[in-house]
């Protein structure tokens, strides 16, 4: 893996590199989750890799070494997920340069990564071969209402930088209330109990979002939601769907497939949908994941 900074806007973002040894076949550039950085996905790139797929993906704004500052975590500035979307383009424009315009190009999504991919395709989506969606959701137009109301109250009352553990609590408080012997209260990422105490451990992975986090998010949700914007995904577009059957973030399985829906009736011709029984929301840190990763490279290899 090789780390470096490259600029974006006024921003410099922190990015991940991991080169195949032997030809290479594709690029996948990966969007990560809320509260967690991009070399979690080395084990995942290291495998891809040995396919002969280069992985390159960035710390979003507010994320990992992008934050500069650690009162930076959980912050996105001003313009919130338009700015993040250009942050992406940009590494995809900067990794075309370097390593080859005419190889095939995918964007793996998760999470809070893949509401920034689903928005990513409707302005750039020209410029991808496939895009995976992993660990999606859909959330109800009187629910992200009330969320985008509650931010903008304590956004106004305590400034957009202030950390809501209120807010925290109404996007994540009911995630483990399927789990029956909860050990912690992240129990809900993985049934991999390894993993679950990383992440716990881990400063990347435990601050607070700030109130503008999380103003980022709802606006990201808003956006993609609408037909309107749906309808602007090229398509010809491949796009892979992927969750875990137990992930309380896409319902259970109910709002990937509400998401899934909604991209067939725009007419997307070439979608595939796969739900990981018993597997929660990261499915490539599950018990499973070597399952989930064959899934993903044979996907990959079959569209270029």
């Amino acid at each position: 893996m090789q780390e470096r900074y490259i600029s974006s806007g006024s921003s410099r973002l922190h990015i991940a590199v991991w080169e195949p040894s032997g030809e290479r076949k594709a690029i996948m550039q990966i969007s990560h989750g809320m509260i967690e950085y991009i070399k979690r996905y080395s084990h995942f790139a290291n495998y891809l890799n040995q396919a002969g797929i280069l992985v390159i993906g960035n710390d979003h704004k507010g994320h990992g070494l992008t934050a500069e500052k650690d009162e930076d975590l959980g912050y996105f500035g001003e313009e919130k997920s338009a700015a993040v979307i250009e942050d992406l383009h940009e590494v995809t424009r900067y990794a075309k340069e370097q390593y080859g315009a005419d190889v095939p190009y995918f964007l793996f999504g998760h999470s809070m990564g893949s509401f920034m991919a689903r928005r990513y395709l409707m302005t750039y989506g020209e410029e991808l071969t496939g895009a995976i969606i992993c660990g999606t959701g859909y959330t109800p137009g009187a629910v992200l209402t009330a969320g985008k109301l509650c931010a903008g109250v304590i956004s106004k009352v305590k400034g957009e930088r202030h950390r809501s553990k209120f807010l925290q609590k109404l996007a994540f408080g009911s995630y483990n209330k399927r789990i029956a012997d909860k050990r912690t209260a992240n129990d809900w990422l993985t049934k991999n109990t390894e993993m679950v105490d990383a992440y716990n451990r881990d400063k990347y992975c435990t601050f607070l979002f700030t109130v503008n986090g999380y103003q980022t998010l709802f606006d990201v949700l808003g956006f993609i939601q609408k037909k309107e914007n749906i309808e602007k995904i090229p398509k010809n577009l491949p796009v892979y769907m992927i969750a875990g059957e137990e992930d309380p973030v896409g319902n259970y399985g109910k709002g990937v497939e509400k998401v899934f829906e909604e991209y067939r009736k725009c007419g997307i011709r070439d979608l595939e949908l796969k739900l990981y029984e018993d597997d929660r929301h990261e499915i490539l840190n599950e018990l499973d994941r070597e399952n989930v990763y064959l899934d993903v490279k044979n996907w990959i290899l079959k569209h270029i």
